[in-house]
């Protein structure tokens, strides 16, 4: 299933043959500082850094053998360097290695997802500005409620990615960490320095304490990126969704030619990128669950967290990544209905006034129990027998009382629901709205 959705980037990333390099890059660094200390000849490292490398094929061979990932890694580098080979992985334990590897391959995984959201970012601010004035229905409990403007919608969405893009910096922060303190983390058989000079060369600060493992809250942290950026973009999908059906049929994902929405039915044009999303962000939604889980481990390390992070860190970001190019394409190519926005505005007939209605009331003396009262009995008319609100109010003497026809008319005017927006824009984009 990962492979239909693999973005070439990021799939390489996860690839087997990207894992072992990061290892062998740690196991270098770690030579190197244990040559810096005096504990490997110089001309050793020399030949080490000439002759280091793997094989994947002879990798899986020998695990068959041994059952243990690394010592089979650590046999096929042995296999390439030779008689040096046993200056190599001095005093460390395996997860000396994947632990601060794992960091690594998290972190350039992040530096993509960051990618991904400034792009999407940039979209969606060219949209929002483009639809700042579209005036459409705004909906609360999926009934209309009050008018406000398509770029409002696409605008709230922008600030939300603009969150998602401080959310990933953080998390690279929190994972840009590693390891190299041995067995149980308290260096028996290592130096301090070694995992100073290490960590540096391979960029990552070294974690103030850990045990046999980076603890996992730092992996959970992640892992809750991402099913917040999932959650959004399932948020973006669904509204993109309802606003594609065909009684609403404000906007439309993408319908590109050839394609075909049904095998019975030729006339169907259906959101289907926007569903495939909103499908996937339950994967990644369960995949932090299983993060959560991996925090709690037996004593100073077991063995629980690995299996299932090595299908939940790969999938997630693979699926991330995929989602986040499809939504960023489904909006730069996406087809906005202004004239259905109109007409949807004039479905309920002049109810999504009421409020205008009420507080020209109040304005006028009377209270909020005793305006909505008479605002009410009218709105409730109009629904149950399909009339249109405002021949109603023209029509009621107690309002008729307290407001004047002009005064009635303004209440039904769509100007003061765009008079905010400006503003609104401006404080999210500055000048540049």
């Amino acid at each position: 299933m990962i492979e239909r959705y693999t973005n070439p980037e990021m799939g390489i990333i996860w690839t087997e043959d990207n894992k072992y390099r990061k290892w062998l890059d740690v196991e270098i660094a770690v030579c190197e500082a244990w040559a810096k200390l005096g504990k490997i000849p110089a001309p050793a490292l020399k030949r080490i850094k000439a002759k280091a490398g793997f094989d994947v094929k002879r990798i899986e061979e020998i695990e068959k053998v041994t059952k243990h990932d690394v010592i089979a890694f650590l046999s096929s580098v042995a296999e390439k360097v030779g008689e040096d080979s046993r200056f190599i992985h001095i005093g460390l334990t395996s997860y000396d290695i994947v632990d601060t590897a794992l960091s690594l391959l998290i972190r350039e995984s992040l530096q993509k997802i960051q990618n991904r959201l400034a792009e999407l970012k940039k979209v969606l601010k060219k949209e929002a500005v483009k639809h700042k004035k579209s005036v459409c229905m705004g909906r609360t409990h999926g009934v209309h409620a009050e008018p406000v403007t398509f770029g409002f919608k696409v605008l709230v969405w922008y600030e939300e990615i603009k969150r998602h893009l401080a959310r990933v910096e953080r998390a690279i922060d929190v994972i840009s960490v590693g390891r190299v303190s041995g067995s149980v983390g308290t260096y028996i058989h290592l130096d301090p320095r070694v995992e100073v000079f290490a960590l540096k060369k391979v960029k990552l600060e070294p974690a103030k304490v850990s045990t046999q493992v980076l603890q996992r809250d730092r992996h959970a942290e992640v892992m809750g990126v991402l099913a917040l950026i999932a959650a959004s973009l399932e948020k973006f999908a669904m509204e993109i969704r309802h606003l594609q059906k065909s009684e609403v049929l404000e906007l439309e994902e993408p319908f590109t030619k050839g394609q075909k929405g049904s095998s019975s039915m030729p006339h169907k044009k259906n959101p289907v990128r926007c569903e495939r999303i909103s499908g996937l962000a339950r994967l990644i939604r369960g995949n932090l669950h299983v993060a959560l889980e991996n925090i709690a481990l037996w004593h100073e390390r077991d063995i629980s967290h690995s299996s299932a992070e090595r299908i939940i860190f790969p999938d997630s970001f693979i699926l991330t990544d995929y989602m986040l190019t499809e939504t960023t394409d489904i909006i730069k190519n996406w087809v906005v209905h202004p004239d259905r926005m109109e007409k949807n505005i004039q479905a309920t007939r002049g109810l999504i006034f009421s409020q205008s209605v009420l507080l020209a009331l109040t304005r006028k003396g009377l209270t909020r129990e005793e305006a909505y009262q008479l605002v009410q009995r009218n709105t409730l008319r109009a629904w149950n027998e399909n009339l249109d609100f405002k021949v109603l109010v023209l029509a009621d003497s107690d309002i008729q009382k307290q407001l004047t026809r002009e005064e009635i008319g303004k209440c039904f005017s769509l100007k003061p629901y765009l008079e905010k927006i400006d503003y609104i824009f401006e404080r999210v984009l500055g000048h540049e709205s």
